[in-house]
């Protein structure tokens, strides 16, 4: 089973990336994952991306999907995985449509975990931490017991600057503006799968098992 998961910030991607790859047993594999481990393992494309990473430049095309083509020819991905946070662009989705071609493979589903973009600011705006622990909260899902201050320590919580509405508006319009193609590109595909993200973490995860198993 290949899969491609995706979903704005907030909408809890990384939570059922971990439970899909509990239960189908496929290797959750996230950009970030792929550069650490190719500049770790010191491979040629490695190594090009990290000149690019050291600079702060965008790493390009052709050696991110050279990376990813790495990765995919790894044991681990012979029974299938799960990418997360690649592609980006249209034209790294028809690389990678070619490059599994030239595997003998394809994308089976794309999972989109769809959220209201309202209840999205609502739980990326309503995280406060702890600035001695670091513990986290959300004022309306994890509430400390005292309003506004931390049950571990009685420090004051704070709320990162990433945090506030007007980053987190920013943030989510990018995103919204880079997701919308590569959802219609899939659509076209016939491997969009749309799940609603907007309920339990269980149902979310129910709802998703339904459609794989379709």
């Amino acid at each position: 089973m290949n899969l491609i998961l995706m979903g704005l910030p907030g909408a809890g991607k990384g939570t059922q990336a971990e439970k899909i790859n509990e239960q189908y047993k496929i290797p959750h594999i996230s950009t970030g994952d792929m550069f650490r481990l190719a500049i770790k393992e010191g491979t040629p494309l490695g190594k090009k991306a990290k000149e690019f990473m050291d600079q702060g430049a965008l790493v390009p095309d052709e050696v991110t999907i050279g990376i990813v083509q790495e990765r995919l020819a790894m044991d681990d991905c012979k029974d299938g995985f799960l990418l997360d946070g690649f592609p980006r662009t249209i034209a790294q989705a028809e690389a990678l449509k070619d490059l599994l071609a030239n595997m003998d493979k394809k994308i089976d589903d794309v999972i989109h975990v769809d959220v209201p973009e309202e209840k999205l600011m609502e739980r990326l705006t309503g995280r406060r931490v702890c600035p001695t622990c670091g513990r986290t909260y959300h004022v309306v899902y994890n509430p400390p017991e005292k309003d506004g201050i931390c049950d571990k320590d009685g420090t004051t919580l704070i709320q990162r600057d990433d945090d506030t509405a007007d980053t987190v508006k920013n943030r989510l319009a990018v995103n919204i503006k880079q997701t919308e193609p590569l959802l219609d590109f899939y659509k076209q595909e016939g491997t969009l799968i749309t799940i609603n993200g907007d309920q339990q973490i269980t149902d979310v995860f129910k709802d998703i098992q339904k459609q794989l198993e379709k």
